[in-house]
């Protein structure tokens, strides 16, 4: 009987399956393709592409206000009610966006949209997997990014032709009530808040309760949230999270700008597909890169990668191949945000208050969200073009590269303060 225990598959595993169908159909599949329709919308309604995409900025500034209010009623509630209520408000919205004939539109549904995405897309992944899995937590979360690209590189495509087939409206429709439909059944069936609700323990305890002095002695080692805020570390990361944000933000605009440039929505799907593509290479291959060759140097790679793509967009842009390389290779980039992020301030500051350093740096993710995504817009709508943008977006990747050799400069210093211990 305990071999047949031993070989069944443990529920942490269905789990993962479930927060990766929910994750890659509500982020890599309605939040990425959020961005297909400025050009679309913005033609159609006569409103200017910065104008319209004052919304994703609304969704930013509602992400930032009620993170640690979500935080609080996942604790509290039950997780299955939380996210079936939080699918309905993000893809509803989203579905909502095909009746609308005004920009005020989008900018009153993107609040809702956008405060349901937060326990959908952004709390549920690492909350329940920190709770269901006590081993090979790192490869579950590289899993779920994953399958945020592999979702994406399926979902981006079709949207294109969907736009191109049945207009803007019937897509964002079909979409959403997609989403809806697919996401609750699988939240009802596969995802549970905790081992103890299926009468388990969480995937691979008996392995680290073995070693759990082993483990406290990692966890408690790294800098104080009252060192770290003074150090030039904590100012060099806080900077590099503002600008390599800013940088991903691009991403909602690749629709426009392909479509500027004189290729169709349906190119421009595919293209999205392959940068999500490219995003699901990067969330598997920066975690290996840091093992291999540190988060330092995998940082700098990921900068020097990303000025390659741009140089392929600003000076071959009219070619197709090379156009679809470019932006596979920006999603590889692109992915860094979610995975690198967490490895270099773990790598500079160490575990001690990683979560508090971690919450106070990432002011800079969401300041970024606010100012750049209708930034890029406002810029199309007085040049005519994304030219300057990307230029800019070369001078954000080599200033990011100087933050990160600062950040380290700075973690030598704490070290040599005697605050890292």
């Amino acid at each position: 009987m305990s071999g047949e225990k031993r070989k069944r598959i443990h529920f942490a595993w269905w789990v993962l399956i479930g927060l990766s169908i929910m994750i890659g159909l509500a982020r890599g599949g309605i939040n990425n393709a959020g961005g297909l329709f400025l050009s679309p919308v913005s033609q159609d309604l006569g409103i200017g592409i910065g104008s319209l995409s004052i919304y994703l900025s609304i969704s930013s500034i509602v992400t930032m206000l009620f993170l640690p209010l979500a935080g609080k009623l996942m604790a509290k509630y039950d997780i299955r009610g939380i996210l079936i209520i939080g699918i309905i408000l993000q893809a509803g919205s989203f579905a909502l966006f095909g009746f609308m004939d005004s920009v005020w539109g989008w900018y009153i549904l993107s609040a809702p949209m956008a405060f349901g995405a937060i326990f959908v897309t952004t709390m549920a992944g690492p909350v329940l997997i920190n709770r269901w899995f006590k081993k090979r937590n790192g490869l579950a979360m590289g899993l779920m990014m994953a399958a945020v690209g592999l979702f994406g590189a399926f979902i981006q495509p079709f949207a294109g032709n969907l736009i191109a087939e049945q207009g803007w409206r019937n897509a964002y429709i079909v979409l959403g009530v997609a989403a809806i439909a697919i996401i609750i059944p699988v939240v009802l069936l596969m995802i549970r808040k905790q081992p103890e609700d299926k009468g388990l323990m969480p995937y691979g305890m008996e392995e680290v309760s073995e070693g759990s002095l082993e483990a406290a002695a990692t966890v408690e080692k790294g800098v104080t949230m009252s060192d770290a805020k003074k150090s030039l570390a904590f100012f060099s990361m806080l900077l590099f999270l503002f600008f390599m944000t800013a940088i991903g933000s691009f991403a909602q605009h690749i629709g426009p700008y392909a479509m500027g440039i004189g290729y169709s929505v349906e190119f421009a799907g595919q293209v999205m597909g392959a940068f999500m593509v490219g995003m699901l290479v990067g969330s598997l291959a920066f975690g290996f890169l840091s093992d291999k060759i540190g988060a330092r140097n995998t940082a700098l790679f990921s900068m020097v990668t990303g000025i390659v793509s741009m140089a392929l967009l600003i000076f071959v842009p009219d070619n197709q191949a090379v156009f679809t390389l470019a932006i596979g290779i920006f999603g590889f980039v692109t992915a860094s945000i979610g995975t690198l992020a967490p490895l270099l301030t773990t790598s500079i500051f160490g575990n001690k208050e990683y979560s508090q350093i971690y919450a106070s740096i990432g002011i800079g993710l969401a300041v970024a969200g606010i100012v750049a995504l209708p930034g890029y817009g406002f810029v199309y709508d007085l040049t005519g073009s994304y030219t300057l943008v990307l230029y800019t977006l070369v001078a954000m990747l080599l200033i990011n590269m100087v933050l990160v050799i600062l950040a380290f400069k700075g973690k030598k210093t704490l070290e040599e303060k005697g605050l890292y211990n």
